[in-house]
């Protein structure tokens, strides 16, 4: 009988547990980053926080680029280590910077976002993504 709480790593569901986690948190972080993308591409005049003193503008590039490009990029498994960092910074400044007077209830989203890209930038994005397809085809 096969011991289902062993300590042994599967490196099968390694991989498809990343995959998994790969979609989903950059499926919702989705979710926040579409709606400043279609902003971003609209007719109104964008406000937006600039907490770092780098300007609204890039401060809302960097936004839109980080939660929409990099998650889709994410979501494939391209360029995932790269990827996760304008993530984790975005995530960082908005947790440690932006709700900071807000209290705990405000950064705890960005902070389990942040640290599940931190997760992703250590582990990668496993066997099932484009990383893993295009890096077997070079060598």
């Amino acid at each position: 009988m096969k011991n289902t709480y062993t300590t042994n790593l599967d490196l099968r569901g390694l991989d498809f547990g990343l995959l998994i986690f790969r979609i989903a948190i950059a499926g919702l972080m989705l979710t926040h980053g579409f709606p400043k993308f279609t902003r971003f591409f609209g007719t109104e005049e964008i406000t937006f926080g600039d907490p770092l003193g780098f300007g609204e503008t890039f401060t809302f590039t960097f936004a839109v680029f980080a939660e929409f490009f990099c998650s889709v990029l994410i979501i494939f498994g391209f360029l995932t280590r790269i990827a996760a960092i304008p993530l984790i910074i975005t995530m960082g400044v908005a947790a440690l910077v932006v709700h900071i007077p807000d209290g705990f209830a405000k950064q705890e989203l960005p902070l389990l976002y942040m640290f599940g890209f931190i997760l992703l930038l250590f582990s990668g994005p496993g066997k099932y993504s484009l990383d893993f397809f295009l890096s077997k085809r070079k060598k």
